[in-house]
């Protein structure tokens, strides 16, 4: 019996259907291959070609050191690729010895038989072990449950290998971990957003001999980022990653139908939020009973003092999908906060019981400001906070002040684009008299010192004045370190001979710097 194409015969071994055949003596080189099985029911059948074939003896053959002796050197005579047999317990030396001796590897099976029938689909019989195998997994994926979770799970466990869901770039979003580090480069190069777009499958050939099989899932949205339904093959066995490219292309299917279910309950729930809050900011003086009744179903108290937030963001930004991070980040510091999508972004609230004093207001805003932090590294946003007001009506107070102070905090760069609206009122009146024409000339010749200086040292004043002379505060918005904040205020100091100790010096300063700098363009 021959095969088009033969296969290692590590490649057999390391494949789930081969689970229980162990070697018993001579491990195979990895140059070794299997062409086809031949199967003899004990040690007197003999097999028309053995050539390169896969030797199987169903009747366990005798323990006596010669059956087992003839059988290996039959079998070697023959130029068999290895012997099976029904026997896994380990060989005497001499046997393994002999085998060693002519080049023969000897493996063992409690039930050679489905071993035997196992290697001859994965050899010889490609098309049957893939429509198996799809089947079942088809199967397996659509009476699994409604998550994407348990769509993987169903999946693997017909496949027998590591599922991931995986990020263009090779980042790993869900499941088991199947890129390695030393593999990292290789798979960004071919899980790329591009390629997704053509939604076919991806062979990519890893470190050693393994194998990586993706997938694109199809996107539920125009704005959904490029995912891959990725699993890790040891070996490249071509039934089996056959098999595995048509198996994951069914799975990315069952589980794009999924996400888009998810998505769209997801966004009623959204459409939902939104509508009751429209009522909210749109209500008379008194709250409809009706209003009030869906805000408690919804979990909202509309009792209590309230402190709004608005958060703007881009229109590449999803509010949908990226709700929960922003709820994520406002519960890590302490937040709990109603958070609703709005426009390019998210109007929020929190509630007090009792009126807030100042030094509250105080540590809500900078624990609101350490969330903005937080959303950076992945949603570049400009956050408003309002004042605190009190009953059903506050909320629409609250957030209509905070939807005022994001508008502003978008073009202020120095300040990380945050703005409480407490800080506003004689600031603002301030900065008007320094556009006047007497006081820009000035300004202008005060910081000219500072003009050409290495380091950005004039958006370094503006963000250290604007954030109450914090050294920390201004090396957290320039992205920099401390100690880099720290000498930069010196050579500032130096440079224009100032105290930045001295109140009246400081104020001085921190007109001069909002009169004359100027955020960079490509910002706001």
């Amino acid at each position: 019996m021959s095969a088009a194409s033969p296969v290692p015969l590590v490649a057999l071994l390391a494949h789930a259907d081969w689970q229980q055949v162990s070697v018993l003596a001579a491990p195979p080189a990895p140059t070794l291959t299997v062409g086809g099985v031949a199967m003899v029911a004990d040690i007197r059948g003999r097999a028309a070609d053995l050539e390169g074939n896969l030797l199987t003896v169903l009747q366990p053959p005798l323990r006596d050191d010669w059956h087992i002796d003839v059988l290996i050197q039959t079998a070697a005579a023959s130029r068999a690729s290895a012997l099976l047999i029904g026997d896994s317990s380990p060989l005497s030396q001499p046997s393994s010895a002999l085998a060693a001796r002519v080049g023969l590897t000897v493996l063992g099976a409690d039930d050679p038989l489905a071993a035997a029938l196992a290697a001859r689909r994965l050899v010889a019989e490609v098309e049957l072990h893939v429509s198996d195998t799809v089947l079942r997994v088809t199967s397996a994926a659509t009476r699994s449950g409604e998550g994407v979770e348990d769509v993987m799970k169903a999946v693997g466990s017909v496949l027998h290998r590591p599922l991931a869901l995986v990020a263009a770039g090779g980042d790993t979003l869900l499941g088991a971990d199947v890129v390695a580090e030393e593999d990292r480069e290789t798979v960004a190069g071919t899980l790329t957003a591009g390629a997704a777009r053509y939604r076919v499958t991806q062979r990519v050939e890893l470190s050693g001999s393994a194998l990586l099989i993706a997938h694109p899932v199809p996107p539920t949205t125009a704005r959904d980022a490029t995912v891959w339904l990725v699993t890790r093959l040891p070996h490249d066995l071509p039934a089996e990653s056959a098999a595995a490219s048509a198996a994951l292309s069914v799975a990315a299917a069952v589980i794009g139908q999924r996400a888009s279910l998810r998505r769209l309950a997801v966004e009623r729930d959204a459409r939902a939020r939104a509508s009751l809050l429209g009522e909210l900011l749109n209500a008379p003086d008194d709250v409809a009973p009706t209003t009030r009744r869906r805000a408690l179903e919804a979990g909202w108290r509309l009792d209590g003092w309230h402190l709004g937030i608005r958060i703007d963001t881009g229109p590449e930004v999803d509010p949908v999908a990226q709700r929960p991070e922003v709820i994520g980040a406002l519960q890590e510091e302490g937040l709990d906060a109603v958070v609703v999508e709005q426009g390019d972004g998210w109007s929020a609230w929190i509630t007090s019981e009792d009126e807030p004093r100042g030094a509250d207001v105080e540590a809500r805003a900078g624990q609101i400001r350490s969330a903005q932090r937080r959303l950076a590294a992945t949603t570049p946003t400009a956050v408003g906070v309002g004042r605190y007001h009190a009953g059903p009506r506050g909320v629409a107070r609250t957030l209509g002040e905070a939807g005022e102070a994001a508008r502003l905090a978008a073009g202020r760069v120095a300040s990380g684009r945050f703005l409480h609206v407490d800080r506003l009122g004689l600031g603002q009146t301030l900065l008007a008299w320094t556009r006047t024409d007497t006081f820009q000339p000035a300004a202008r010749s005060l910081l000219a010192p500072l003009e050409g200086q290495p380091g950005d040292l004039l958006h370094t004043l503006t963000t250290y004045l604007d954030e109450e002379s914090s050294v920390s505060e201004t090396a957290a918005i320039l992205g920099i370190h401390r100690n880099t904040v720290a000498q930069r205020l010196a050579r500032i100091r130096s440079l224009l001979a100032v105290d930045l100790a001295d109140p009246s010096e400081r104020l001085a300063l921190h007109l001069a710097c909002r009169t004359i700098w100027i955020p960079p363009s490509d910002v706001g």
